[in-house]
């Protein structure tokens, strides 16, 4: 009998220790695969730096530090471009209301000139990453509360966030001749309509259709507001001030994630479409309130 014993129990343990192994394998693949997906994202990071040592830096940054020759051969060359590009002369450039000189401050941000600014982009970035980020966050689970198979939700997930890249991309055809304030207050009512839509269909078409429109209206918004907020501020405390405002996007991206998780048990996709018209409005009127920029030179916006 102890022999008996003790083989079976020698046959447990053996089969407690392949268990084992094959619960150390499935965790090593999977630490595998998350390096693998790491690395991935290093490449793009990688090709960001290369690509970036292209892009000109900023005339009026380099003129303010003092390095004048090369401001000039950037703005040279980009004149160059346009009158090639336009087939005309361009103007003589006018003499610009001058930049108020010095050292910019953190706490110029929060000064009379610029406080009411600094409030409105606060409170606008809080509201659009509600829209943007909590329905491209969210959309295959809001898929499946519509009645999609977990399955199908994924495939259809994955149509509408191909649409991203388009968004930009549409934006270019009005960029320049639409107020931006315009293109803005535009993508986020349609953000609005499209969503209150979407809470109330279940054809598999219909929600890929809206999906894509959410999607392409929510990039045109943001395509439009990154060129819209650094204008606001004289380079002195641009960075500042737009790292600043956009911060707060941030922070409530993280709330909003679980806002909408709550939302969702309690109300399901409606009351979810409600939080989201809400916070879309809140950023329609905030952008509103925002000062015009269109043929206006940054030096008189800034002022």
């Amino acid at each position: 009998m102890p022999i008996v014993a003790g083989a079976g129990l020698t046959i447990k343990i053996e089969k407690l220790l392949a268990i084992g192994g094959r619960l150390e394998s499935g965790e090593q693949k999977c630490l595998d695969s998350n390096r693998l997906t790491s690395r991935r994202g290093s490449i793009g990071a990688l090709v960001v730096w290369f690509l970036q040592r292209g892009i000109p830096e900023s005339p009026r940054w380099l003129a303010r530090h003092g390095r004048i020759a090369e401001a000039e051969a950037i703005v040279a060359e980009i004149e160059r471009k346009v009158a090639a590009e336009k087939k005309i002369a361009l103007p003589p450039p006018q003499p610009a209301a001058p930049e108020e000189a010095g050292t910019g401050s953190f706490a110029e941000i929060f000064g009379p000139l610029y406080l009411k600014r600094t409030i409105i982009l606060s409170i606008f970035n809080m509201a659009q990453v509600i829209g943007f980020y909590g329905f491209a966050a969210w959309v295959p689970t809001l898929l499946i509360h519509r009645g999609i198979h977990v399955t199908a939700s994924l495939e259809y997930a994955f149509i509408i966030a191909i649409a991203n890249p388009f968004g930009p991309l549409l934006g270019t055809l009005f960029a320049d001749r639409l107020e931006r304030k315009t293109q803005i207050i535009g993508g986020l009512l349609v953000m609005g309509i499209v969503i209150a839509l979407f809470a109330q269909s279940s054809a598999p078409p219909v929600l890929i259709v809206l999906g894509v429109l959410f999607t392409l209206a929510s990039n045109v918004m943001s395509f439009a507001y990154h060129g819209y907020q650094p204008e606001l501020y004289p380079t002195r405390i641009r960075a500042r001030a737009v790292g600043f405002v956009y911060s707060w996007s941030r922070i409530a991206a993280a709330f909003a994630g679980l806002a909408i998780g709550i939302l969702l048990a309690d109300y399901g996709v409606p009351g979810v479409a409600v939080f989201i018209g809400i916070a879309m409005i809140v950023g329609i009127v905030m952008i509103a309130l925002g000062p015009s920029t269109r043929g206006l030179a940054l030096e008189q916006i800034n002022h």
